[in-house]
Parts: structure tokens; sequence; C-alpha cells
């Protein structure tokens, strides 16, 4: 071969790596680029004739596969949800403009575009008639647990969150009101979907209230004050207490909570710490918190996550960070002197919480301090069957000390033998809980919250519910139910 000949042969060998370079990533890596450019039809052809990957639950349950259609010569797949209204929020949806939720955070494995070489030259190959097979992503939700929680919740508006309480392995992660997924793209079918509000009037059906609600978290964050006064040394669960039914706090009184089986505030007398979380005494808590400050609550409130956005296989921007809010917007004050702390150790003030939250609080409590990481997908299959990446449960740190938790733990199960809770678990359960009545500045309508986990001697699963803007919606009689029925169906089997 001659020189002249051999720098031909190089010119077009340099050429055709840049042919192939350019038609990967124009038609692979930055498909979603060309998906925004508007009119963009090679986009929207690329996308609508990908045979997208199914979402699978644990038991291989689909939900969501295909319908397939020709049109113009063209085979179009659009998405389908089999169980409609199951998870919608945590599915997300995915049409030919627009994606969310897991549809959207594992896109990229659903097209089969994912940095695979062999799926991206096929990708680019696309146009010309091969069709792209997405890969399955295999869910950790339970169906069976999942349309429970919902069947629970009966359209009133809140959220149910179910996980395993060593791996963070999430079984249910219901909220409510929800939607038929199917409706996205039929006329009209979206706004009608916005305008579903459920019972209490201000929810959207499109978010994720399990992720994106905040709640005050009322007593149950008593889990969060006790444990920075066990923790710190401050106090012990046998620590003495006086309750006259209020405690003072500048220069005014705060009451207890009342029951709905008496009239007023109750009034204990003489109390241990450990007697105060049983009976969910606010005047235990609000000294407590003022002895040892709003500013340590809310150091131990971090620990466990608070400030911080959950980390979980959706997307960001769908889940919100618990915490204090004002004006709408997360406020961690700098001057101590700014908080509440007699109100905060009782989750009232500005304390704003998400179900996900105080079910991380829980499982810490369950696992002997130790925070597990939460997650939705075990694992990614390829359409040949072969296993593409798995999910390996991992854990976000130390948060308390073994001591410190297994006091927790015992507290938290006299709550359930002979507390706010008493009476609702069967003994065979060993379920250890903590209620959560939270005021709204509505009278009696109240945020109804129960967080436990179970059995407490070994604990295997959390279950954190919320029921919001329920009259006389006290903990132990609104949502404590629901988790009973969730705690009965996984530890049924």
């Amino acid at each position: 071969m001659n020189k002249q000949l051999r720098h031909i042969s190089v010119a077009a060998m340099i050429l055709l790596a840049v042919l192939i370079v350019s038609t990967t990533y124009w038609q692979t890596w930055a498909v979603g680029d060309l998906a925004n450019r508007k009119g963009n039809e090679t986009a929207l052809i690329a996308r609508i004739t990908v045979d997208r990957g199914k979402l699978l639950a644990a038991d291989g349950t689909v939900l969501a596969n295909n319908r397939v259609t020709r049109k113009r010569g063209l085979t179009i797949y659009t998405r389908h949800y089999p169980l409609n209204d199951l998870a919608p929020q945590v599915l997300g949806y995915s049409t030919s403009g627009a994606t969310t939720g897991l549809e959207s955070a594992y896109d990229a494995y659903l097209t089969g575009s994912n940095t695979d070489l062999s799926n991206s030259l096929k990708h680019a190959l696309q146009l010309g008639g091969a069709t792209v097979h997405g890969d399955n992503v295999v869910l950790t939700l339970r169906p069976a647990v999942q349309r429970l929680a919902l069947t629970q919740l009966a359209g009133r508006c809140g959220a149910v969150v179910a996980m395993d309480a060593k791996t963070g392995a999430v079984y249910a992660m219901a909220s409510s009101p929800t939607y038929n997924e199917n409706l996205i793209e039929q006329l009209k079918g979206y706004r009608n979907i916005t305008k579903i509000k459920g019972t209490c009037g201000d929810a959207s059906a499109l978010q994720n209230n399990a992720t994106v609600g905040l709640y005050p978290p009322g007593s149950t964050f008593k889990m969060v004050t006790a444990a920075a006064a066990l923790d710190s040394g401050a106090y012990t669960p046998s620590s003495t207490f006086n309750d006259p039914g209020y405690c003072t706090e500048y220069g005014q009184r705060v009451s207890n909570a009342g029951n709905p089986d008496q009239n007023g505030p109750e009034a204990f007398g003489n109390v241990t710490l450990a007697q105060g979380f049983e009976h969910s005494i606010n005047s235990v808590f609000c000294n407590v918190g003022m002895h040892i400050g709003g500013e340590k609550i809310l150091a131990y409130a971090k620990r466990f996550g608070f400030y911080s956005v959950p980390p979980l296989d959706t997307p960001s921007n769908e889940s919100l960070a618990s915490g204090l809010y004002k004006n709408g917007s997360l406020w961690d004050p700098k001057n101590p002197s700014n908080v509440d702390s007699g109100r905060l150790a009782f989750g009232q003030f500005n304390m704003l919480a998400t179900p996900l939250q105080m079910a991380l609080v829980g499982a810490t409590i369950a696992h002997g301090g130790v925070e597990p990481k939460p997650y939705l997908v075990q694992k990614v299959v390829a359409p040949g069957g072969g296993t593409v990446a798995t999910t390996t449960p991992q854990t976000l740190g130390r948060v308390l000390k073994p001591s410190t938790a297994a006091e927790l733990n015992q507290m938290m199960q006299l709550v359930v033998q002979g507390g706010t809770a008493a009476g609702i678990f069967p003994s065979s359960l060993n379920v250890a809980g903590k209620t959560g009545t939270a005021e709204l500045g509505l009278g009696t309508i109240y945020d109804a919250w129960f967080v436990c986990f179970a059995p407490a001697t070994n604990p295997r699963y959390v279950v954190s519910v919320v029921v919001q803007k329920q009259p006389n919606g006290f903990g132990a009689s609104v949502s404590a139910p629901i988790a009973k029925a969730i705690l009965e169906k996984l530890m049924g089997g």
C-alpha cells in the first residue's frame, strides 16, 4: 500500500469513527436533550418505538408494561399500568413527552439506552428497523400490602410506609388520594387527575404524600426527643417528673393533650420518663425540651436525617426534607432563642415531617441505633434474563448508641402494652410503637400518626402511618388500626 493510499484509508477510518460516535451520541446519550426540543420528530419516533422494559413487583406482578400498535409502518409502544391506581406516585408515568417517578429515575435502563455498548449501538440503528428492548426493573413493593394500605386509608388524605427494619427495602408506599395512571394520556385525563383532592380538600393525587407530604409529627417526634435525652446522658428511663397537667414555658402553661375517653387535659402526678413516653405526657417532654434545649433536639433530628432529603430511588425532586419550616421554606435557626424548645419536644412548633422520615426514625430504633438506607428497586434484569444491576442493602450510619436504641424499644413496647395504644394489637404481634395526635389550629381536627415496628424482640418490619385532618383524629384510634392491618399482613406471610 503506497503512502497516499494509506493516508486516505486512515482518514476514512477516522471519519467513520466520528460518524459512529456522533450517531450514537445524538440518538442515545443526547436523546433526552433532543426530546426537549419542540417538534423534534426524530426523538419522538425514537422514544415511542422503544419496547420499554417492565416494572415488576417483588412477586413478579407486572406493574407497568406496553401496549403495541402499528401506525404508518411503525411499531409503537405506549405505556400501560395493569393495576391502575396501585402505586402511581411511586411508579410515576412515562409518556412521549414526560416521565416521573421510577419511570424517570430508571429511564436509561427501561429504554435500553444505558451506557452498555451493545444497547447503544442497537439504539443508533433503531430508525433503520431494529427494535430496542429495554431492561426490566424489579421492585421491592408487595402488591397485596400496597393494596391493603390504600384500602385502609379509604380515600382519606395521608400515607403509609412499610419497610424492612434491617435492609431498608420498602414493601409499601401508599399515598392517598390516588389516581389511575392509565388516564394520563387520555383526552383531558391529566387535567381531571389534577382535580382530585381527597377528603382533606388540599392534597394532590399526583404528589407522593409519603415523600413530599409535610405534616406536624406531633407526639411521634417524642421518639427523637427521647433519643436526644437518653443518648446524651441527660436522662435515663427512670428519671422522675411531676406532672400537674401542664408545664410552664415563657410564663405560660403548655397543657397536656386530652384523650377521647375523658374531658380536658390529663394529669399524671409523679412519673418517670418511660411513663411520660408510655402515656405521651406533653408536660414531661416540654420540661425535657426546655432542659436539653432545642439546639440539641435539632442536632439529634439531623442525625436521623432531618434537614436532608432521604436517599431513595425516585427522583430527588420528588422528596422533601423534614425539619422546621418557616414561611414555606426549610428553616435552620442559628439562634437557639428562636426555638420554642418545649413545644418542639413534642412535635409541634414549626416542625414538619414526611411519613418516610418518621419510618426511618422507627427503623433506626428497631435496628439498634443504625439507620438503614431505604430503597424501592431490588434489581435490573436484561430482556434475555441476565442480571444487569442489583441493590445491596446499605446503612446511613450509626445514629444512637445500641443501649439507647434498646431503651427506646422498651419504652415503645410500653406504649402498646399499657399506654396510648393499649388494647389495639394482639400480644402475638409483639409491637413497639408511638402514637401522635398533631394539632393543626383547627380545634379538634388533627393529623393522626402511628409509627411502629415488630416483632419488638427481633424487629423485621417498620410501619409509619399518617391520616390528615381527622375529626377527633387521635393516632391510637385512627392510624394504629391501619398499622395493625399492615403488620398482620406482613407477618402472616
